[in-house]
């Protein structure tokens, strides 16, 4: 059974004989180192030896409880404090108890198991908060972009120059790239690598809530605020606190309450939906998109104030297809990555497999290479994964036009085919996803570039 860590717990107590009585109660439990001090003087200039606890007299020769709490704190939020003191009066207790300490102790005949009883449960809170600062070191240490972000092609060696430059100040990022690139990645990578580590990183899909829930859903509501409000919820901004609060699909949001997140980001503060208090907002923010904003604000579809309020730093990544021999790069690491995961013996890609992979364009990107170099380590034999392993599965009914050789015009009215076949000959859908006039459309339609079927 692993021994406890330690505690180092500082006394002070004017008293001598109450001063050696906590010492002693505080020493049965052999695993805490315990030091001892007469007055408050004595004990703020003994703060830089980083106390876990301190129990605190609340009438000292030259410090009232009050004051001496506030000191500590200021020095150091983090050390735990237990008020130990021969008055019993709960408007004390309830105001220390709201300056930071943690426990006040009335000086009794139970003050000896009432200490123990509450150093027991400091010391629960001591290892949670010590199993915490692992889990975000682990956390940190995976999304380091050095290591998450792989590649040495030109493209993604800008990226990881712009990354940089995002971890060293709270500047907006706005992440631009086609579906699959990695763009909620790079936004862990740029929280984790960041002053903001250890503060929350809270992910919102913009294009997974729907509409009439998307603001409940990033400012919080307040009980009885519509129908299903059943009681006050904190929103996305607040749970990010001074954290990270990461927008993703942000072109998806509805251009009715675009002017209301323009409006938090300009004043840096929010209401509730339903409620009046004035909350602050701290978070930074970082978005991604698939879309081509500038296109949207074109159109009228996406506010142009807000456009710049959310571009920041602009960070494009590039698709697979444009990343030269990063594909092997990335596919060795998923087959390293499945290994692993599945406890098997070291898998290896043959000189034709990395052939095919650089041959193929990945319309999917990052997330479809990920899906076919797993299902090649599934149907591989011996360890080792050959072309035939390598199966493309795109449902992209564009992949033929890539080994043809058409006029620009051809290869227009092909795309445009493809997309109101995809959406049930819905020409407003298609103008809007592929970024161009339905007069366009209609225009094809009518040339007989496009047959309608």
């Amino acid at each position: 059974m692993t021994e406890p860590k330690p505690l180092k717990v500082f006394v002070v107590e004017d008293d001598e004989w109450y001063r050696k009585f906590i010492a002693y109660t505080l020493k049965l439990d052999d695993s805490n180192e315990v030091k001892t001090f007469a007055t408050g003087k004595e004990l703020l200039g003994a703060l830089d030896e980083s106390p876990d606890v301190i129990t605190i007299d609340y009438s000292l020769p030259d410090y009232l409880g009050q004051d001496l709490v506030k000191r500590i704190k200021d020095y150091n939020s983090e050390i735990i404090l237990v008020i130990i003191s021969g008055q019993e009066e709960i408007e004390t207790a309830v105001e220390l108890l709201k300056l930071g300490a943690r426990d006040y102790v009335v000086k009794n005949d139970e003050t000896r198991q009432r200490l123990l009883n509450t150093m027991v449960n400091i010391r629960k809170t001591v290892e949670m908060r010590e199993e915490i600062a692992g889990l975000k070191e682990e956390i940190g240490k995976k999304y380091d972009f050095s290591h998450t972000i792989i590649g040495e092609s030109t493209p993604v060696k800008k990226v990881f120059k712009l990354i940089e430059k995002a971890c060293k100040s709270k500047i907006t990022v706005s992440i631009t790239g086609e579906t699959g690139t990695g763009k909620e990645v790079v936004a862990k990578a740029i929280h984790y690598s960041s002053a903001l580590k250890n503060k929350p990183f809270v992910p919102v899909n913009v294009s997974a809530i729907p509409k009439e829930l998307i603001e409940s859903e990033l400012f919080g509501h307040e009980k009885g605020s519509f129908t299903g409000a059943v009681k006050t919820r904190v929103g996305k901004f607040e749970e990010a606190a001074d954290g990270t609060l990461f927008l993703d699909e942000i072109g998806e949001l509805d251009i009715a309450l675009q002017a209301k997140l323009l409006r938090v980001l300009q004043e840096r503060e929010l209401n509730r939906v339903g409620g009046n208090k004035i909350i602050p907002v701290k978070a930074r923010v970082i978005v991604a998109t698939h879309r081509n904003l500038i296109n949207m604000v074109k159109m009228g579809e996406f506010r142009e104030d807000l456009y710049y309020r959310l571009l920041g730093l602009p960070i494009e990544l590039p698709p697979l297809r444009e990343r030269d021999k990063d594909v092997i790069l990335i596919a060795v690491q998923f087959v390293k990555d499945y290994a692993k995961d599945n406890g098997e013996k070291q898998i290896k890609l043959t000189s034709s497999a990395k052939a095919k992979l650089l041959s193929y364009p990945f319309p999917g990107n990052i997330r479809e290479l990920k899906a076919v170099i797993e299902l090649a380590c599934v149907m591989c034999d011996d360890h080792t994964i050959d072309e035939n392993n390598i199966i493309f599965n795109s449902p992209d009914k564009m992949q033929h036009v890539l080994t043809r050789e058409m006029t620009l015009r051809e290869y227009q009215a092909e795309i445009v085919k493809n997309y109101l076949e995809k959406y049930n000959n819905n020409v407003i859908k298609v103008s809007k996803k592929l970024d161009i006039g339905k007069s366009t459309i209609y225009r094809m339609i009518k040339a007989g570039d496009i047959v309608m079927e």
